[in-house]
């Protein structure tokens, strides 16, 4: 056994979720999270609402509410959708916790103390009108470059150049058109330069990673500069030193403390287990935790922000950059093992883009749809290792033809025939088993090794494939033994022995399945008379604040339970009853429908 976190992009709270985003960060994780936890690993499910920042401000501001308000109404609703789909976190959490608040700033002051973190003055953009900063995203104008009218203050999604927002031509705001001012202002900066040795030496260390993440991050290094961490701005978290965390100003940049929420969050854990140690066992690097394994899922969008940003913080926190230093109280922590970063999900050949209304949030498709209808097309036709389009007649073809044709209709007619023939798991023929039937037996014993190493690989696709192969010999068997036209007295031991076989091929694919389909894992565990917890599900907890700030939910679950990774014998004389349907059959009529819904 061994420690892995999984460590999982955190959603910002300015909106519920939809599906793109979940097929980045939340369907990946947690069936590589169920995997290692079934496989025996002690794991460690980690993230919460990302709640700082001048979006989460500006949309306050909008709707005349507070941020905090604001971060309020969406950390509950992304919470219960997650809840939903049924993502087992071991704590979903928050960052405007006072725990994140101290666990952020030991950062900084880390940093800060081993000359990683320095002091400068720089020219930023303010909106006149709220004296606020105006973030490099939040200005567009004319590109000085290519002449293109709506670059962004950070780069020209024209001709692909970097851009700083003095240099544009006729800025202006884009959350109000006016003109922003540029004003000489003083922030701490995270001196990345002298850590980009550290940061190249760790990364030509990597092995297994993607190909497009690792390339992508080495390339960054070639042109690291130091990276402002603070802003003019009144929502985030207090700098800790003499002379500014008192300022009503100044405080940490979002990307800083975002990321710094997977280790906070782990601590938290810790403190709620009442073991506030606990959380050395996942990142002490020095101590109980070296041997464990950190696995961060995001979307691509996030890679710098895990490859390069966060472990440049691990790094100097730890004093490992080119001006040395000492670990802070916290001691040295584990980097990252792997950095697992999906594409781009598409919805009918366009991105998704809320403001267009080319989007279906989480808890809409939940309304109409299943649980794991959404999470088996994630698994078999998601952005893995590419861009993905998701469309409604492929949704609804990989739920009837695969889901309720394949898997549903194996489980049917397996149990349909036992309880209706048997009453119960039939025993096997005393005369044994046949080559058709134990090459079966074999084809499924032998999933396990395969599917569960592409899933430890971060091969899911390729996992969902191998297990549904399962499905699919299982069901050519069942046509090819045709028990049905078994009629007779004397034909009874055999027809006992082909259910059996079937059955027992069923609760291994089941198995093989639960970590991508965890809903129908359940159910389909009871209909082979099983009892108990098969497949554990997260619950939302109302907790109060471990330092005394304002409660909140937090999703949360007991995981120690449920299957492990293996083949059970079925026990024979075991009571079974007439099946339901597990996957629900969608009218080709849903698509006209959908469609209709997305035309507005």
């Amino acid at each position: 056994m061994s420690h892995v976190l999984a460590a999982v992009a955190w959603p910002y709270a300015n909106g519920p979720r939809h599906i793109g985003h979940v097929s980045g960060f939340g369907v990946p994780s947690d069936v590589f999270a169920r995997y290692m936890r079934m496989a025996g690993h002690d794991v460690l499910m980690v993230s919460g609402t990302d709640e700082h920042g001048t979006p989460i401000q500006v949309q306050a501001d909008a709707e005349g509410v507070t941020p905090r308000e604001l971060a309020d109404r969406y950390n509950r609703v992304i919470a219960e959708d997650l809840r939903a789909l049924g993502l087992s976190y071991d704590l979903f959490t928050r960052t405007t916790t006072r725990n994140h608040y101290a666990v952020v700033q030991e950062l900084f002051e880390g940093l800060y103390r081993n000359g990683y973190i320095v002091p400068k003055v720089t020219t930023g953009a303010i909106s006149p009108s709220t004296g606020r900063t105006l973030p490099d995203r939040y200005i567009e104008g004319t590109c000085p470059i290519c002449g293109y009218d709506s670059a962004r203050g950070d780069q020209c999604d024209n001709c692909g150049n970097q851009l700083d927002p003095v240099d544009l031509i006729n800025p202006r705001s884009k959350i109000n058109g006016e003109t922003p001012e540029f004003v000489e202002t003083e922030h701490f900066f995270l001196d990345l330069p002298a850590l980009a040795d550290a940061l190249r030496q760790w990364l030509d260390g990597r092995e297994g990673w993607r190909p497009n993440v690792l390339r992508f991050s080495r390339n960054l290094l070639d042109d690291l500069q130091p990276r402002a961490i603070t802003r003019d701005l009144e929502w985030g978290v207090p700098i800790p030193l003499d002379g500014w965390r008192d300022r009503p100003d100044k405080r940490i940049y979002v990307w800083f403390d975002a990321v710094i929420g997977y280790l906070s969050a782990s601590i938290e854990w810790a403190r709620r287990t009442g073991d506030p140690e606990a959380w050395r066992r996942w990142w002490s690097a020095d101590g109980e935790g070296k041997d464990a394994r950190a696995y961060y899922f995001m979307g691509k969008d996030n890679i710098v922000f895990h490859s390069v940003i966060w472990p440049a913080l691990l790094g100097g926190y730890s004093g490992e950059g080119s001006r040395d230093g000492e670990p802070g109280r916290l001691g040295r922590l584990n980097l990252p093992t792997e950095v697992v970063s999906s594409e781009y999900l598409t919805m009918e050949g366009r991105k998704f883009s809320s403001s267009r209304k080319v989007v279906i949030y989480v808890r809409d498709f939940l309304e109409r749809y299943d649980a794991d209808a959404l999470r088996y097309f994630i698994a078999v036709a998601g952005p893995e290792s590419n861009d993905t389009d998701f469309t409604w007649a492929e949704f609804l073809r990989r739920n009837n033809d695969e889901l309720v044709a394949g898997w549903g209709n194996l489980v049917n007619r397996s149990v349909s025939m036992a309880a209706k023939n048997f009453g119960a798991i039939p025993p096997v023929d005393p005369a044994g088993l046949t080559e058709a039937d134990q090459a079966l037996l074999d084809t499924a014993k032998a999933g396990f090794a395969t599917v569960g190493d592409l899933i430890a690989r971060h091969r899911q696709k390729q996992a969902i494939g191998e297990a549904m192969k399962v499905v699919a010999e299982a069901n050519k068997y069942l046509s090819e033994q045709a028990p049905w036209k078994l009629k007779g007295e004397d034909d009874k031991p055999r027809t006992g022995t082909i259910l059996h076989v079937a059955l027992q091929v069923v609760s291994d694919a089941n198995t093989l399945l639960t970590p991508f389909l965890p809903h129908s894992a359940q159910k389909i565990h009871e209909l082979l008379g099983g009892t108990g917890v098969h497949a554990p599900m997260p619950r939302i907890e109302e907790v109060e604040d471990l330092d005394g700030g304002p409660g909140y939910p937090v999703l949360t679950g007991d995981y120690t339970v449920g299957a492990r990774w293996e083949s059970v014998p079925l026990e024979v004389g075991r009571p079974l009853a007439a099946p339901k349907p597990v996957f629900r059959k969608l009218d080709p009529s849903i698509v006209d429908e959908e469609l209709a819904r997305l035309a507005g």
